[in-house]
């Protein structure tokens, strides 16, 4: 997949939407009314603390901000990169590009250069693969929505999930992005997943993390190959 990233793309990231974390559901009604526009609009990944097409009380929580997106897609290009708090999403999302974890990096163009875009939990121990196999597969999580009654574990999943403390600095991040771009053949790297909003430069190639819209309330637009931080 090679498609052309237009000036004015917008890149947005980890937003982890629930009820204490309501950044992204600004940010789509400020696109929905023009405060914010764009071309094309990437969500990097964990954009929902969590969400599967399965579970049905989670589609009912986030039903607002899935029609939403729905609707905004009917004019902008969307590209929805998967993450580890949101996947199996496909069905809900008729006009959104969604990309499996399977199916990351995808790679783009822009100004001549190559981009690989990924949420960022990819290119990892053989482990954490087998694990993200088992918490997506669709027969497993078809059984534990129907023995869900009440919802007692999706609710016992919700509220673990907003008691968490997802912001921190990663003193060790510059370390670990070197390390990260020896697994792409590209020359920029755009990934979301780390919450650290941070950009270095590697030799010939360039890693761009998006900064977490739930940490730091930004997002990121590119213009004139300068990828730059928005406030909300």
């Amino acid at each position: 997949m090679h498609l052309n990233i237009k000036d004015g793309a917008i890149f947005v990231a980890d937003s982890h939407y629930n009820e204490k974390n309501q950044d992204f559901l600004i940010f789509l009604e400020k696109l929905k009314s023009k405060k914010i526009k764009t071309e094309q609009l990437f969500l990097m990944g964990d954009m929902f603390d969590f969400i599967s097409s399965e579970s049905t009380y989670f589609v009912k929580r986030n039903q607002k901000l899935i029609d939403i997106i729905n609707e905004l897609a009917k004019d902008i290009k969307i590209i929805y990169l998967e993450g580890n708090h949101d996947y199996n999403m496909k069905p809900l999302f008729i006009d959104v590009l969604v990309v499996k974890r399977e199916d990351q990096p995808i790679f783009m163009k822009y100004q001549n250069k190559k981009l690989a875009l990924s949420h960022g939990d990819n290119f990892t121990p053989n482990l954490y693969n087998i694990y993200c196999k088992i918490i997506r597969n669709h027969k497993l999580l078809k059984f534990l929505n129907s023995i869900d009654y009440n919802n007692f574990i999706s609710k016992k999943i919700y509220y673990t999930l907003m008691k968490k403390n997802i912001c921190h600095n990663f003193t060790a991040f510059e370390e670990l992005a070197k390390k990260r771009v020896e697994n792409f053949e590209a020359d920029i790297i755009i990934e979301g997943h780390f919450h650290q909003g941070k950009e270095y430069d590697f030799g010939n190639k360039r890693y761009v993390n998006v900064p977490s819209l739930c940490c730091s309330s930004e997002y990121m637009l590119v213009e004139q190959n300068i990828f730059k931080k928005v406030n909300l």
